[in-house]
């Protein structure tokens, strides 16, 4: 929570604080785990496209791995927090087997009420083969790194957030191969913002500023006295 303080000086010369309504500061609603149901914490089961996510703009990508079974291992296995998200109903459909192939996964949040510059998360990914590169409206907050399927990398961001909607884009490269499928798992660890002040907040502080002139006023005028 966030309390806005100021001083105020009263009749008798003594300072006191006042304190506006505090501010909320809570978890970005929008920020959803690959293959996490929506307003919930738990994960879709069976073959089913993702809810929330897209892929290459338009389509919503696959929750269909099954644990124990190509490729799962090696791909890190679903949990309870989160699954893979594929292109193909087939987790195990070969893509791009003689170039690298890219395939991007976007995730849209609403900050409409909330203060964007007080906005920040933090997270973890897995990929095949890795993630070339995340933004954030346009800007980067995670290029190039080694990236991993067998095991975690995490990802964070504390600035580039926007007033309205924002949008979050995973790159995944998928190199050159046979026997080559690909997907991309997104865990977020936490996150925070704080909401726009109401009227009432700003009206309290417009009040207190007030009476710290009147006091400065009186005590001009006792002084010149």
């Amino acid at each position: 929570m966030v309390r806005l303080m100021f001083p105020a000086m009263v009749a008798g010369m003594s300072m006191v604080v006042l304190a506006a309504p505090a501010i909320a500061v809570v978890p970005i609603s929008g920020l959803i785990n690959s293959g996490q149901v929506v307003g919930g914490g738990s994960v879709s089961v069976g073959t089913v496209q993702d809810a929330n996510w897209f892929i290459n703009g338009t389509a919503q990508p696959w929750n269909s791995i099954v644990n124990g079974s190509f490729p799962q291992p090696p791909w890190l296995a679903d949990n309870s927090v989160s699954r893979w998200m594929t292109p193909a109903s087939n987790p195990a459909t070969s893509f791009d087997p003689t170039t690298a192939g890219f395939y991007v996964y976007s995730l849209d949040f609403d900050l409409t009420g909330f203060q964007p510059g007080t906005a920040s998360f933090s997270g973890r990914f897995a990929a095949d083969n890795a993630v070339a590169s995340i933004t954030l409206n346009g800007n980067t907050v995670f290029q190039a790194g080694p990236g991993s399927f067998s095991g975690w990398t995490a990802f964070s961001a504390t600035s580039g957030f926007v007033t309205g909607t924002n949008q979050l884009l995973f790159t995944v490269r998928n190199d050159a191969g046979s026997g080559n499928p690909t997907g991309l798992r997104v865990e977020f660890s936490s996150s925070s913002i704080s909401a726009v002040p109401e009227s009432a907040t700003w009206a309290m502080l417009i009040a207190g500023f007030g009476l710290v002139g009147a006091a400065s006023r009186r005590r001009r005028a006792i002084a010149a006295g």
